[in-house]
């Protein structure tokens, strides 16, 4: 949620930053339509002050009148009359804030001014790269048709279960995804300082709410029919929620915490898009990352987390590159943004496993995280990204470190959780 006093003072810059983003001209009306109403809260507000301030002086006058003996009832008649219109205006002005709180719901998070501005993905900006795409000396399997042919994925199976675009994994598939659980969150929480939580996977409005799913991409998350609740679309919305309404220490700050959540998307609208495999499902698993930082800090804590999320790769020894989200491609939340891609051969490209984001204070406002510093109480910042994307680093091991004789040689940090050094075929 943006900053009430921000966009009463700049409505015009607001609106240019925003329109960087390729936000359509409806962002302009809801900035027309919020200076209105802000204009009318604050005259409404002004209007039941004088009264309530009116009403106060009468009470004071009728308690005198009464002390002297004298007759109070006409001040007395007058004040019900101020009462009745305290309680019409009370009632218009709770109706104004609903309005304007529904418009700040709806407006995106403006980007820093560092972003480079652009339209769309294909002027994002490519930051560096670590290791060499692997050069194959035989025709390499896709993880679909491989894992299929190690035992290790079975989409048929799922299909039966519940529909297309779920996986069942199975025996060391299954091994695999419990060892990159298990590594991402050892590596996060011995060496790069995070907390380790746990939090439920059905998630009420509120927290969707917060974190910028709700109310603008309802379509996006699946929600259940006998409760006003959902299921978890990211670890991000419980991890960010912990702190929901609550004021942290200033030293506690950046806050890190880290949790492993299965998720749960419709991914509306992406029909076609990384249809096979396990790249793209309505059920997928992520370790994810989560800081909350001092306003003055946040920056660096964006370099820090993405820093974190790319050891994972470089233990993994999977290739990889970091790219810079330009103003169009930046989303609704972010006001930064980096994703981390890691190479696929099916694809001959880099694919997305990790967006790392720094949301400045667009998710605290909404949910009310703050902080007390030197008696002062002011709002987080508040950042993500995944710590890693699970099912995708499955895909990508499986890919790259496949072998003429359709073996996968596991990445060393994996062997002690694996118990073997490589997947051969049943």
């Amino acid at each position: 949620m943006l900053d009430v006093k921000y966009l009463r003072a700049n409505p015009q810059e607001a609106l240019a930053r925003l329109e960087s983003k390729g936000e359509s001209a409806e962002v302009g009306l809801f900035i027309v339509e919020f200076l209105r109403l802000d204009e009318d809260r604050r005259r409404t507000l002004s209007e039941v002050e004088s009264l309530k301030n009116r009403r106060n002086i009468a009470s004071a006058e009728v308690a005198r009148l009464k002390r002297e003996g004298l007759d109070a009832e006409h001040l007395v008649n007058e004040m019900r009359g101020v009462g009745e219109d305290i309680r019409d205006l009370d009632e218009g002005l709770r109706a104004i804030e609903g309005r304007i709180n529904a418009l700040l719901l709806n407006m995106p998070n403006l980007p820093h001014g560092s972003v480079p501005v652009g339209k769309d993905e294909s002027e994002n900006i490519e930051v560096r790269r670590w290791g060499e795409p692997r050069v194959f000396d035989f025709e390499p399997l896709p993880h679909w048709e491989l894992g299929t042919q190690l035992g290790v994925l079975d989409f048929e199976r799922a299909a039966k279960i519940t529909g297309a675009r779920f996986t069942v994994y199975r025996s060391l598939g299954s091994r695999l995804i419990r060892a990159l659980v298990s590594f991402m969150l050892d590596l996060h929480t011995s060496e790069h300082g995070y907390t380790e939580y746990y939090p439920p996977l059905i998630i009420n409005r509120a927290s969707l709410q917060t974190t910028g799913q709700l109310p603008k991409f309802q379509g996006d998350v699946f929600h259940l029919q006998t409760q006003d609740w959902f299921l978890n679309p990211t670890a991000e919305v419980p991890l960010t929620n912990l702190f929901r309404d609550e004021i942290l220490d200033e030293a506690l700050l950046p806050l890190r915490i880290t949790g492993y959540c299965p998720s749960f998307r419709s991914e509306a609208g992406s029909a076609g898009r990384d249809t096979r495999g396990v790249i793209r499902t309505h059920q997928f698993n992520k370790v994810e990352l989560v800081q909350f930082a001092h306003p003055q800090n946040s920056y660096e804590a964006l370099e820090s987390l993405t820093n974190n999320a790319e050891e994972v790769l470089k233990r993994l020894g999977i290739p990889y590159r970091v790219v810079e989200m330009c103003t169009g491609d930046l989303g609704f939340t972010a006001s930064k943004k980096y994703d981390l891609e890691l190479w696929m051969p099916s694809y001959e490209r880099y694919v997305e496993i990790s967006s790392c984001s720094n949301f400045e204070d667009f998710q605290a406002r909404r949910g009310n995280i703050r902080f007390r510093g030197s008696g002062k109480v002011d709002y987080v910042h508040t950042l993500n990204g995944s710590g890693l994307a699970i099912d995708r680093c499955l895909a990508a091991i499986l890919e790259n470190f496949q072998t003429a004789e359709r073996e996968v040689i596991l990445p060393e940090v994996l062997r002690p959780y694996m118990g073997v050094e490589r997947i051969v075929l049943p």
